[in-house]
């Protein structure tokens, strides 16, 4: 390509980023803030789509100007609560992190002014978008990066359906692990036979972050080992839960924009994988799950009837990923007698509690001092003691009496007589043990200089002769004689393993 080419067809793409009419940039449009909790989502007048409830957050309003749909989105540093008793400093969009989720209709024609109020530059990239290139917010490529304090404008025809997201394509490494992004939606305009029509309509981004204990700033430069897994910048206990009324079409709308992978497993319910951020997905390719995988930069649409009632667990199957901030580099303690140092450590440090012994669930039931601004691993309650879990994971509460549209918590599940698990103290059947497998016994372990080998297995006289170096059969090596009064020990390279 030739360098005039290359210039003017990058002039080409800035001037579309700014081509609106002079009368749409008169005035802006409200930079609507979060609604007050618990409020219900937001419906224009003469929608016939069933509205998107984003767990933890909101729609954003949006004002029509001769025929397009305006929007007006601020990136600017907002405070999270991440659940009670923890508050994160992240970046988002118009007072919270994720920003706003945009709903539209296939088709509408959508302005969207940008606001810059962050320290440093951004774009925002609509992820999945058919659009114009110039529209596509990839700083440097598609458009210059839009300034602190600069507002900038796109615009296009949302083309197709389905579930998408926004994020910045500038210093993305940064931006993102800080909290901007958020939800875009677009609802089909015609009855189409792979997009079902829904009773309830749940959508959430998951995002991971690293902060340590007292502190409220994410560490950005984090590439696998987070502490904190989040839907919609969220944790349990803080997330909030799904109500759906018996019976009803349910689609769940889960995005990913964290580092890894999210098996995503919902119990007591069969769903099906109806769309993704590259379309719906045909008849033909769906099948039943109850657990799907999201990859990172990934949409999925979930869909299923919920006809068992009752509180049901929806989270990542990923266990590490349902619990709070934890450290990854503490020794296993199961077993291990603490009680003997437990006194020296308590003179040194006071309120210090022996842990681990049994496992971790005890942390969850255990109220223990915590450092400022931080959450314990396990701080669900539920309606029979500790729930064990933190982190991804939230409910979702059927009930036959729900009434549609109502979105309120119900409370706990009451089951009926008979229908829940109890202590048993009767006669017990037998209970078959694994058969008894041979053990071989540790081979003895040699040293070498600094380092312990494990020596090469015993072979038997008559497999294999030794020679010597005259080419005759030596006889094999007799084994060394051990005192029976001394005390057996295994070595790290006989089996045992060093931590």
């Amino acid at each position: 390509m030739q360098r005039r080419q290359f210039f003017s067809g990058a002039m080409a793409g800035t001037l579309a980023s700014a081509a609106v009419a002079r009368s749409a940039l008169a005035a802006l449009p409200d930079a609507h803030q979060p609604p007050s909790a618990g409020s219900a989502p937001w419906r224009p007048d003469g929608a016939r789509y069933t509205p998107v409830v984003t767990l933890n957050g909101w729609t954003l309003p949006w004002r029509l100007n001769q025929g397009v749909k305006e929007f007006h989105l601020v990136a600017e540093p907002v405070v999270r609560e991440i659940a009670p008793g923890m508050q994160m400093r992240l970046w988002g969009y118009n007072g919270q992190s994720p920003g706003p989720t945009i709903e539209v209709v296939e088709g509408d024609r959508v302005r969207l002014f940008v606001t810059n109020r962050l320290p440093e530059a951004t774009t925002v990239h609509w992820h999945g978008q058919r659009l114009p290139n110039g529209m596509d917010g990839v700083a440097g490529l598609t458009q210059p990066a839009i300034e602190p304090g600069k507002t900038w404008v796109y615009e296009f025809v949302a083309r197709r359906p389905g579930t998408f997201m926004y994020h910045p394509h500038a210093d993305e490494m940064v931006q993102m692990a800080m909290g901007l992004m958020g939800l875009w939606i677009t609802h089909p305009r015609q009855t189409s036979p792979l997009i079902s029509k829904v009773d309830r309509d749940f959508a959430f981004l998951m995002a991971s972050y690293n902060v340590e204990p007292g502190s409220a700033t994410p560490q950005v430069n984090t590439m696998l080992d987070f502490n904190l897994w989040t839907w919609n910048s969220r944790t349990f206990p803080g997330i909030d839960s799904l109500p759906v009324r018996l019976g009803d079409k349910v689609r769940i709308r889960v995005g990913n924009l964290t580092m890894t992978n999210h098996p995503i497993h919902l119990h007591g319910h069969e769903f099906t994988v109806t769309g993704t951020d590259g379309g719906p997905v045909p008849l033909s390719a769906r099948w039943p799950e109850v657990t799907t995988d999201v990859a990172v930069g990934q949409m999925r649409q979930l869909e299923f009837v919920a006809d068992e009632e009752g509180d049901w667990a929806l989270h990542c199957h990923k266990s590490h990923h349902t619990m709070g901030p934890m450290g990854h580099n503490v020794p296993t303690m199961i077993g291990v007698d603490q009680s003997a140092v437990l006194d020296k450590i308590q003179n040194l440090v006071p309120g210090y509690m022996a842990m681990g012994e049994r496992g971790m669930a005890e942390m969850g039931q255990m109220r223990m001092p915590l450092p400022e601004n931080t959450l314990p691993m396990m701080g669900g309650q539920g309606p029979h003691g500790s729930l064990d879990m933190g982190g991804m994971f939230t409910l979702l509460k059927v009930r036959r009496h729900q009434k549609p549209g109502d979105y309120s918590d119900p409370g706990w599940y009451q089951p009926p007589a008979g229908s829940m698990a109890r202590e048993w103290t009767g006669p017990l059947p037998d209970a078959p043990q694994a058969p008894a497998q041979a053990v071989q016994p540790a081979p003895p372990a040699h040293e070498h200089g600094a380092g312990m080998h494990p020596a090469p297995p015993t072979q038997a006289p008559h497999h294999h002769l030794h020679h010597t170096p005259q080419g005759g059969a030596a006889p094999p090596a007799t084994p060394p004689t051990v005192d029976p009064t001394l005390p057996t020990v295994r070595k790290p390279g006989a089996g045992a393993h060093a931590h």
